[in-house]
């Protein structure tokens, strides 16, 4: 019998469907605790990948039924989508998401030939393009006012309602009024007292990373992920932001603050653990992984936005080849005839 002796029936869909689903506790909490504007935002997006999809797969002469529907699109809509305020508008979402499918996938040959996490690529892309509307995000419902309907979620999101209106849902998110309390001379425990804030992060934002952090490790379970790329990259997160804190409490957020972050946890074990603009070898993935959760708390710290884990985890798509290049694992039997050879 030829090579190979190992048989994996798991197909791409398989694996993007279980993706999908354990997604589903964190949509789950996220429209109890922030209103269901972001079921507006992930059909958009869906609807908008599919569409970019086929459209890509029809110019590049490929059949568009297998791909359509391997879930990749959907996948890769969902991901961006939960990264995006629930409220943004609908032309952000589409922009986004066509750059994710087209640019960042298709120019780079499609599934399995991407350098780059297209979710993440898409949302650096708006970040920089359009900070203004990137910092709407909804507010907790236990802190609002008068909570919005999907009706004027939707409203909303195509330019129904007043930007007046907008802002009474509105408010800066967790990292957000920490970066903007510490610029203004204010110490963490000061900052802390704000009413957006809980126990270990914001109000609804920690419940919300506690779903992600089920649904990852319900396809760590599975087997889907791996366990070092998730591991490395909250080690990353806990040491980094630990030292610093230990130094200087008043002016660095405690650990736990940026764990209970969601987009940590969606990072980590969503993100961050994707087989193809990620490392493949055992330990280059935990390199990645700590690296990626390093460079996020620097850039959280010092550089230009609040949450650093999409533009952290594009550098570390970079390092993949030099990466996988100096980690790969000893063929069996290389030293020893590496010590019978004879002497130059």
């Amino acid at each position: 019998m030829p090579s190979p002796f190992i048989l994996d029936r798991t197909s791409v869909t398989q694996v993007m469907a279980w993706v999908l689903a354990a997604l589903l506790p964190g949509i789950a909490v996220y429209v109890w605790l922030f209103g269901p504007g972001i079921l507006i935002t992930l059909t958009l997006a869906t609807a908008t990948a599919l569409a970019a999809e086929a459209a890509m797969l029809k110019m590049r002469g490929y059949p568009a039924k297998p791909f359509l529907t391997d879930l990749s699109a959907i996948v890769t809509a969902w991901l961006l989508a939960l990264s995006l305020p629930a409220l943004a508008p609908w032309w952000l979402i589409v922009t986004g998401t066509l750059f994710a499918i087209v640019v960042a996938k298709h120019l780079y040959g499609g599934l399995g030939q991407n350098i780059f996490n297209p979710a993440m690529v898409g949302y650096a892309v708006l970040i920089v393009s359009f900070p203004v509307q990137m910092t709407q995000w909804p507010g907790p419902l236990s802190l609002t006012d008068a909570p919005l309907t999907l009706a004027q979620s939707a409203s909303v999101i195509f330019g129904g309602i007043p930007q007046a209106t907008l802002d009474a849902v509105t408010m800066a998110t967790p990292l957000d009024a920490l970066r903007t309390g510490l610029l203004q001379q204010y110490t963490v425990d000061e900052i802390m007292t704000q009413p957006i804030f809980g126990y270990y992060g914001g109000i609804g934002f920690e419940w919300l990373a506690g779903a992600f952090l089920l649904g990852g490790l319900l396809l760590w379970a599975l087997r889907i992920i791996s366990w070092q790329v998730p591991l490395a990259f909250l080690a990353g997160i806990w040491l980094a932001a630990g030292f610093l804190h230990f130094f200087d409490a008043g002016r660095f957020g405690a650990p736990w603050f940026h764990l209970f972050s969601p987009a940590v946890m969606l990072g980590a074990f969503f993100i961050a653990t994707d087989p193809v603009s990620g490392a493949t070898t055992p330990r280059g993935k935990l390199v990645f992984g700590f690296g990626a959760g390093l460079l996020t708390i620097i850039i959280r710290t010092w550089g230009g936005y609040p949450d650093g884990v999409a533009f952290a985890i594009l550098l570390m798509n970079l390092s993949v080849p030099l990466i996988d290049a100096w980690t790969q694992p000893r063929i069996y039997g290389e030293a020893r005839r590496r010590d019978k050879e004879p002497p130059a």
